[in-house]
């Protein structure tokens, strides 16, 4: 499998754009020397190859977080600077050729051509439905990031170039293969199969951001689009298969895949299978080099971000139990937003950084950090709770894609904007009634009222560093607006630029405005 895996990545490599005669006579080796791969080899490569950019520090998640108030990626003295490209994506002054902006539209198209690849290989029905869900969801980050969405239709003749699908037509194509695969996909089975339901909280999404995909720069709202997301919801309720969870890091823990009652669709993490993406990254990328496990020192949340809660509520973190913990004496935080001294999980004594000075995370953090206090500044959340149980890089937690309380926090703002309440569930049928339904779960008091500034609050409180705050912070107005240790940006900053190696191979695409 590893070897189909390597072939099939390098021959996606060679010939997603390219018309040359070398990638045709490499297309008729691979087919002549693999005429043995099934679809069902294809598929669970396809879902691999696409839950790889949206984990740990990858490049979806990083474009998405990294440019948005929730995560910050300081320069730490000579550590972390990578050529100003990290600094470049937190203040919106990336070009065409930035590392996280290059890499997420050449993982998102990779993606699409690896689910396209599997109906060349006479999948069975539910087998095609899957891959052209994969398929429908990379083209849909496309058209969240970049406006423009290439698409290969023929995938036999590379002289025919991918065409271009725009704004709004590819919206309108993606929403046409979600409607087409729906009754195919299956009803019942793991989350971390495509399935019905993962199909209707996509199509959420996309009729929630409809209006910002026509104009980015001051979209409206229609009721028929708001109308459309809370039908969408109440079909995902009413399928009881989903409850919310009284212990929320059981979500995202190494057995969410038995434990989590959120998880809609995830992306599958096995290390025995050797399935997966990089869900580790999530730990190493904020954990000091003297913690277990000893990280990368990296990133952190602002706290500006950080004071948006109560300090009742279960999301901030604490001590928290499950299979593949350490002993954890003392019952040390373990999980959530890392402030403070900090502690061996193993035998309970205080940790120092690498001069001997306790490691103690501060709330102040700055972009280019160059004092002596340099590895602890930033407060460092965990929200995958760390698989120790399980040696090597892959561990056993399944990626979060979408959940429950992400879809009845769409509802609810669905109605704020315009769309007709319903009852569904025991949610209730107005807004407020049902961001208290998760409140509740969450351990903070409800709210009396509710607009729409307190709810792009609480969609920040559930849903950090789950991959969407930067698309919430389009939608809702507050993605130029300067912000901590970020000035306001230019208007171009809504749409990334498309990368000049895919402007030199396809001239079906255009450079995005501004760029």
């Amino acid at each position: 499998m590893k070897n189909i895996k390597k072939l099939y990545v390098l021959f996606v490599a060679l010939t997603m754009f390219s018309c040359t005669k070398l990638n045709e006579e490499f297309r008729s080796e691979l087919e002549i020397s693999n005429s043995g791969i099934t679809a069902d080899q294809l598929l669970i490569s396809t879902y691999n190859n696409i839950s790889q950019t949206f984990q740990g520090n990858a490049n979806l998640w990083a474009a998405q977080e990294i440019s948005s108030d929730e995560a910050i990626a300081p320069t730490r003295g000579p550590d972390w600077d990578d050529n100003g490209e990290w600094r470049a994506l937190y203040l919106h002054t990336w070009n065409n050729n930035q590392g996280q902006v290059r890499g997420t539209f050449g993982d998102l198209l990779n993606a699409q051509f690896a689910a396209s690849n599997v109906l060349q290989f006479s999948p069975s029905a539910q087998q095609a439905a899957e891959a052209r869900y994969l398929r429908a969801l990379s083209m849909y980050w496309v058209l969240d990031g970049y406006d423009q969405v290439p698409y290969r239709e023929n995938l036999i003749d590379y002289k025919i170039l991918p065409k271009t699908l725009k704004g709004l037509e590819a919206l309108d194509f993606i929403v046409s293969e979600l409607n087409a695969i729906l009754a195919t996909l299956p009803d019942t089975g793991p989350a971390y199969l495509a399935n019905k339901n993962a199909a209707r909280a996509l199509l959420m999404k996309i009729y929630l951001n409809k209006g910002v995909y026509a104009n980015r720069t001051a979209p409206t709202f229609s009721p028929a689009d708001m109308n459309q997301v809370i039908a969408l919801a109440d079909q995902i309720i009413n399928s009881n298969k989903y409850s919310l969870l009284d212990r929320y890091f059981d979500n995202f823990s190494p057995d969410n895949n038995v434990k989590s009652t959120e998880n809609i669709f995830t992306f599958n993490g096995d290390a025995a299978a050797n399935r997966g993406g990089n869900i580790r990254g999530f730990a190493f990328m904020v954990s000091h080099y003297n913690m277990n496990p000893g990280g990368w020192n990296g990133f952190s949340t602002l706290s500006d971000f950080y004071d948006k809660f109560d300090a009742a509520d279960k999301r901030l973190g604490g001590f928290y139990t499950y299979p593949g913990s350490l002993p954890n004496p003392g019952s040390r935080q373990n999980i959530g937003f890392l402030i403070g001294q900090q502690y061996n999980l193993t035998t309970g004594a205080a940790l120092q950084d690498r001069k001997g000075a306790p490691l103690s995370f501060t709330r102040a953090v700055k972009l280019r950090e160059t004092g002596n206090d340099l590895e602890v500044t930033g407060i460092r959340p965990i929200k995958y709770a760390f698989d120790y149980a399980t040696p090597g890089d892959q561990k056993n937690n399944d990626f979060a894609v979408f959940r429950l309380a992400d879809v009845l926090l769409m509802k609810a703002e669905a109605i704020l904007r315009g769309g007709t309440g319903t009852a569904a569930g025991s949610y209730g049928s107005t807004a407020v009634d049902i961001v208290n339904k998760i409140r509740a779960k969450r351990g903070v008091a409800d709210f009396t009222s509710i607009t729409l500034n307190s709810l792009y609050d609480e969609r920040g409180r559930e849903m950090y560093w789950e991959g969407y705050r930067r698309q919430d912070q389009i939608r809702f107005g507050r993605y130029l607006l300067a912000f901590q240790e970020k000035p306001a940006s230019d208007p171009k900053s809504l749409l990334f630029p498309i990368p000049g190696d895919q402007l030199a191979a396809n001239p079906n695409l255009a450079q995005n405005p501004g760029y």
